[in-house]
């Protein structure tokens, strides 16, 4: 029995930034970092201060993308000091910063700043509806803050996940307390959930579809399988009649009798038979009155005589002690002979040979007529010269020069 290979693992320790849920994976070293504790790692942007919420543990090599940044070391009362300090910097940026964009009358949001933990760079977060040319305001910042300036454009639900608030549910933010990544969501999910397409219902304070509508999708989606459309046309134990209204967490429909339409009944959808399942089409059948249900939802036609197809015996050839021998060529009938002899000249074009007229057999048979004049005025037979195409097929065929 071949042993398992043991899966290659790395110690790491789970750091989270300031306003941001998702969490990255750092290489301690040989520093003891616990839950807790403040540290000093590097990153892509440099030196950066953050918050460590699960202490050393062991992972796969699957979970780790490659290559892990190191903690630089844990964070002491310095480390502290300097960032209490970027924050108070960074309110005295916003308000310069919003100054200069109502001074250059740009059409831009500012959401927030941010100081490098060396104080290097300052990166200014925004969000607006198309391109901005911000170049002027980059100058007027960099002269009165005396630091390197960038400003990364936003949507709008970054920026509720960055300020944070509280939904129409009376709960914080989704984006702000547990998810990582945004999930693509589409109004078809507000369809298919029979909730109110009024915008002011089912976008978030952000603007956009809200989030919490794909937790429930793949419920919804299971349960339509098992559920008829509405307008199909269902036999319940009061008789048969069209379906008005559809309750998928219940699992029920409501039923317009047909021989009663003043009537409407409720059933369960495992008391039902469907017939015919959504609106009717002007292609489609009547449904007959012998249609009788079964369980499953599934209708099933009254049972016919069972009808059987004659098949005729197999023949079985016997062995005879002569063995089977192609016919002669030369005792084939006169079409025959000439449909080979088309095939042969076909078969010459093909080569690039100079086909030969298909003659007739009465005509194959017949003497060859007398050769022409010759040059000098004697008659005889006189020696056809082969073409050249003829010379060099013969040649490659043969391997010799012909005369």
């Amino acid at each position: 029995m071949e042993s398992i290979p043991e899966r290659k693992t790395f110690t790491v320790c789970d750091v989270q930034f300031r306003n941001n849920v998702k969490v990255y994976f750092f290489d301690p070293g040989k520093l003891d970092v616990r839950t807790g504790d403040t540290v000093i790692i590097d990153t892509s942007r440099g030196t950066e201060l953050g918050q460590c919420v699960r202490g050393n543990h062991t992972v796969t090599e699957r979970e780790v993308v490659a290559p892990l940044r190191p903690v630089i070391r844990i964070a002491n009362e310095q480390d502290l000091k300097v960032d209490a300090e970027n924050r108070a910097r960074e309110k005295r940026a916003m308000e310069i910063c919003q100054q200069k964009i109502e001074e250059l009358k740009l059409d831009m949001q500012l959401v927030s700043a941010e100081y490098a933990f060396d104080g290097s760079k300052i990166l200014f977060f925004f969000t607006a509806d198309g391109r901005v040319d911000f170049r002027e305001l980059v100058k007027n910042l960099a002269s009165i803050l005396r630091s390197r300036i960038e400003l990364r454009q936003i949507g709008v639900r970054d920026k509720a996940k960055m300020v944070g608030g509280l939904g129409i549910c009376g709960r914080p933010f989704c984006c702000g307390e547990f998810l990582e990544d945004f999930q693509p969501v589409s109004i078809k999910m507000a369809k298919t959930q029979n909730l109110s397409l009024n915008p002011t219902k089912i976008s978030g304070t952000c603007g956009r579809l809200m989030c919490c509508l794909n937790y429930e999708q793949a419920a919804y989606e299971d349960l339509i399988r098992t559920c008829p459309k509405a307008e199909s046309f269902v036999d319940t134990p009061d008789g048969r009649g069209t379906v008005t209204e559809v309750n998928l967490l219940k699992q029920s429909v409501r039923v317009r009798l047909e021989k009663q339409p003043d009537t409407v009944v409720c059933h369960k959808n495992c008391d039902i038979c469907v017939l015919r399942n959504g609106k009717a089409k002007k292609t489609d059948e009547p449904i007959p009155d012998d249609l009788a249900p079964i369980s499953g939802n599934r209708p099933q036609k009254k049972l016919e005589k069972p009808t059987f197809t004659t098949y005729l015996e197999p023949v079985v050839l016997k062995k005879t002690a002569e063995p089977l021998t192609p016919p002669d060529p030369v005792m084939q009938e006169p079409e025959e002979q000439a449909t080979a002899k088309e095939q042969k000249a076909k078969h010459r074009r093909r080569r690039g040979g100079k086909a030969k007229p298909a003659a007739s057999a009465p005509e194959a048979a017949a003497p060859a007529a007398p050769a022409a004049e010759s040059a000098n005025g004697t008659e005889g037979a006189a020696k056809a010269k082969p073409s050249h195409r003829h010379r060099y097929y013969r040649r490659r065929k043969h391997g010799s020069k012909s005369e």
